[in-house]
């Protein structure tokens, strides 16, 4: 797999600044972002680790069973990490995210490893994530 340097961040940012002036659909209709550098404002639909639905603060013995999220467009994302600004979220905030990155080179059939940068918009936090454990070509 070989990412694409350089569509990472500024094509999310100069997404974001276009769309944010355009105004955005209501988050029921607003569509997962295909194309890097596209965005599309929606809600928070679930927050949780990577087994569980109830996201908790590693305890310090070493093992963290990391983060996830769901939007209500579809958009997921996940970390072995515990990720403070997704901690920081609610259910039912309004976010706006962003596809940063698509991957090249994967196997046919195998979409994993897309980036997302989202924003939340009541925290002003972001965080970007994968929507998959590991990235085309992986476990």
């Amino acid at each position: 797999m070989r990412l694409r340097p350089g569509a990472i961040l500024g094509g999310a940012l100069a997404g974001a600044l276009v769309v944010g002036g355009l105004g955005f659909a209501p988050a029921a209709e607003a569509q997962m972002p295909t194309r890097v550098g596209t965005c599309a404002a929606t809600t928070i639909a679930r927050i949780g680790t990577r087994f569980s639905d109830t996201l908790a603060r590693p305890k310090g013995d070493g093992i963290d069973e990391g983060t996830s999220v769901d939007l209500k467009n579809g958009v997921y994302g996940v970390s072995y990490a515990y990720v403070d600004a997704v901690a920081r979220s609610r259910v039912g905030d309004r976010v706006m995210t962003c596809l940063v990155l698509l991957p090249t080179g994967c196997p046919r059939g195998d979409d994993r490893g897309k980036m997302y940068t989202t924003t939340n918009l009541r925290t002003l936090d972001s965080w970007t994530l994968p929507d998959s454990q590991h990235m085309c070509g992986g476990a």
